[in-house]
């Protein structure tokens, strides 16, 4: 009975380390949701159309993060991962790294 219990006590422990995590990442998604919505930043969309040429039409977008103003937005291609930091409201490529 000992190991489950000290087993159950470290996965709620876990749990509570990763709550703020997830709650920080959903409120940066909610303002730039509410920045797209009021014309202060740039939407997603938007922005990818503006990077696809740097990084090839045939790149795959996949998950973008955004953390404050800069969208951090990874592709694929050729096998290959591509970040591409932007601005959020300038839609201006700040950094790029494969």
């Amino acid at each position: 009975m000992r190991p489950f219990r000290t087993l159950l006590t470290a996965v709620l422990a876990a749990g509570l380390l990763t709550t703020p995590a997830l709650a920080q990442r959903k409120r940066e998604q909610d303002r730039a949701f509410e920045g797209a919505r009021r014309g202060r930043v740039l939407p997603l969309p938007e922005l990818r159309e503006r990077v696809m040429p740097m990084v090839g039409r045939d790149a795959t977008p996949l998950s973008p993060e955004i953390s404050g103003r800069t969208y951090r937005m990874k592709f694929m291609r050729g096998g290959r991962v591509i970040w591409v930091d932007v601005d959020a409201d300038t839609g201006r490529v700040i950094r790029r790294s494969e």
